[in-house]
């Protein structure tokens, strides 16, 4: 039981690796792992929450692509509250040559917290960067997806079913005086045939550099999905780790 919380607490700890830097003709390849998360015991009760992701991004002249792998685990009182995996890869064309630019996506999750026994998300739709500087970037999104997915109703039970969807995403960083840096990323997907079928996905970030490398960060998610009548809200925090190659 020592070691399990001792490992716990090196998670924490260690959190986030990542690399961050500005891309240029030499720098193509962005690689990120992070492990953060939150442990709360007391004499009756214990509970914890370790969020881990790991993401590669490579960057051309009209191409990039960006695959995102992420997992989030917990216990409370020694019953499961969280597992939920999320696996996706994004493909840009013309992102670094135009404001203007097209994408595509796909994306598979499962979630015990929000009652989704699978998910798998295909699309593709258009981009325009609002904002490109080096201490502010504003970026918004729209498409069309098609969905499949095998849920948990509250009110049918299973619920297996097929829909296309709209989505939206906003994206933003702010940097400021090198040393503090705001980011977040927004998910708004409405079901095209039913308006009370929807998804919302909010994701925000915060990190103090603390020098060349080492930065310290915390991370607010939020995720609501209509059809299961399900919502959850993560706080978690930690170390970052910078560096492009």
């Amino acid at each position: 039981m020592l070691k399990r919380k001792l490992c716990l607490c090196c998670l924490i700890l260690l959190s986030t690796i990542s690399i961050h830097a500005q891309f240029n003709d030499s720098t193509q390849h962005y690689l990120k792992f992070a492990s953060t998360g939150v442990i709360n015991k007391t004499n009756e009760n214990s509970s914890y929450v370790l969020k881990n992701t790991l993401n590669f991004n490579a960057q051309k002249k009209r191409l990039s692509y960006n695959t995102f792998l992420g997992w989030v685990y917990g216990e409370q009182h020694k019953e499961l509250t969280n597992n939920d995996l999320n696996v996706n890869g994004t493909i840009d064309l013309n992102k670094n040559i135009h404001k203007l630019y097209y994408w595509g996506l796909l994306n598979f999750d499962k979630s015990y917290s929000l009652n989704i026994n699978y998910r798998l998300q295909a699309g593709a739709g258009i981009a325009y960067t609002i904002i490109d500087s080096p201490s502010i970037k504003i970026n918004v999104s729209d498409g069309i997806l098609y969905e499949k997915g095998d849920l948990i109703d509250a009110t049918i039970g299973k619920d297996v079913y097929q829909v296309p969807r709209n989505s939206f995403r906003l994206t933003y960083r702010w940097t400021i005086y090198d040393r503090l840096q705001i980011e977040g990323i927004h998910f708004y997907q409405p079901s095209l045939v039913a308006f009370n079928d929807y998804i919302i996905q909010s994701t925000n970030n915060v990190s103090i550099k603390l020098n060349k490398w080492l930065n310290i960060a915390a991370s607010l998610l939020y995720n609501e999905v209509s059809r299961t009548h399900r919502n959850n809200l993560l706080f978690t925090y930690g170390l970052t780790i910078e560096k492009y190659f």
